[in-house]
């Protein structure tokens, strides 16, 4: 095949598509998203170009991209090369992003890969789905929403009402149940044969325009009780990582520190050629354009490239290339204990 196939699950940072195909208000399928993108229309990408994985692929070699689980045309062959899971609004949770209606939560994104893994091996045979999907890259990046998109959920989030139910845990016994839950997951995908596993962290969800203009005392800098949520739950999910890959017997787990490398941007925004570090390039109402999500009607920055954020919640394309570079190449302390390009390379699987 030219090169191993690159399978990814997650939320709404490397959805290519899938919720296209589902009834749900997480949706990137309107103008202007995409408008960097090739055709310059919108695929269902949060954003106004790639995905973090989009320019992983690429430069990796991959001759096409990976395409969406839910897309008719994702059968046959196409499968070998890999599929792409991942759906805004999901969460490690189930009951995560209630308030956008459909998703695709982590455990029904594990179905759907079971039912790809299924397909595969009545293609071409257990002995050869089996090694195929031990060379396989796999990238799951998860956990954002279970905080903004429910632990944090309030009267004022998009699509929320008062009558939705919140967890009342302790910060420390939410992060537990998350840490718990996804130990599961991940093990289930490594039952189903994943060895080579990439496994993203959260980002500083509390210096995103939508927390930003949630939280408007905290003035121009980031929420910072949001992002010690963040860090709460990744130093235990930096402890998972380790865990997993010291008792799961052939696998070879990594943490990618996508925190680290987004708040480094946001901090040293003016070196990166970044002009703005705050402010959703695709804006209509709040401060920071946090509080709606980019519609047909939302205003649009001229110049993408210097902006860090592309709407409320996610990377512009320029910052994703930032983010897609470091994971590719970066040292260990953005992407431990090897960084993708590694992964990729090694094939004593």
């Amino acid at each position: 095949m030219g090169y191993p196939a690159f399978f990814v699950l997650g939320d709404s940072l490397v959805d290519v598509g899938n919720n296209n195909y589902i009834a749900s208000l997480a949706k990137a399928n309107n103008i202007p998203f995409g408008i960097d993108f090739i055709g310059r229309k919108p695929t269902g990408r949060f954003t106004n170009g790639r995905t973090i994985h989009d320019i992983i692929g690429q430069e990796l070699g991959l001759k096409d991209f990976i395409p969406p689980y839910l897309d008719p045309t994702t059968v046959g062959d196409v499968v070998f090369h890999g599929v792409n899971y991942a759906s805004a609004a999901a969460g490690i949770l189930n009951d995560t992003g209630n308030n956008y209606g459909g998703r695709i939560n982590m455990n029904a994104q594990l179905d759907n890969f079971a039912n790809t893994r299924q397909d595969i091996i009545s293609r071409i045979g257990g002995p050869a789905a089996t090694s195929l999907l031990e060379k396989a890259l796999f990238s799951v990046s998860i956990g954002a929403n279970d905080f903004l998109n429910f632990y944090l959920l309030t009267d004022t989030t998009f699509g929320s009402s008062p009558a939705q139910q919140k967890p009342t845990d302790s910060p420390e016994t939410f992060v537990d149940t998350l840490i718990s839950r996804y130990r599961l997951q991940l093990t289930r995908l490594y039952n189903l044969d994943a060895r080579k596993i990439v496994v993203a962290n959260i980002g500083p969800i509390g210096c995103t325009p939508y927390q930003r203009d949630q939280n408007p005392s905290s003035t121009d800098f980031c929420v910072t009780s949001a992002n010690q949520l963040a860090t709460l739950f990744n130093d235990r999910l930096k402890n998972l990582v380790k865990e997993l890959s010291s008792s799961l017997v052939g696998s070879k787990f990594v943490y990618a520190d996508g925190y680290r490398i987004l708040l480094d941007i946001i901090e040293n925004f003016q070196s990166y050629g970044f002009e703005n570090y705050n402010s959703g390039c695709c804006h209509l109402v709040g401060r920071y354009g946090g509080l709606v999500p980019c519609i047909s009607i939302s205003s649009v920055c001229q110049n993408r490239s210097k902006y860090v954020f592309w709407d409320s919640y996610h990377p512009s394309d320029a910052a994703n290339v930032i983010i897609a570079k470091r994971l590719l190449d970066g040292d260990s302390n953005d992407i431990y204990p090897i960084n993708f390009r590694q992964l990729f390379n090694d094939q004593a699987s």
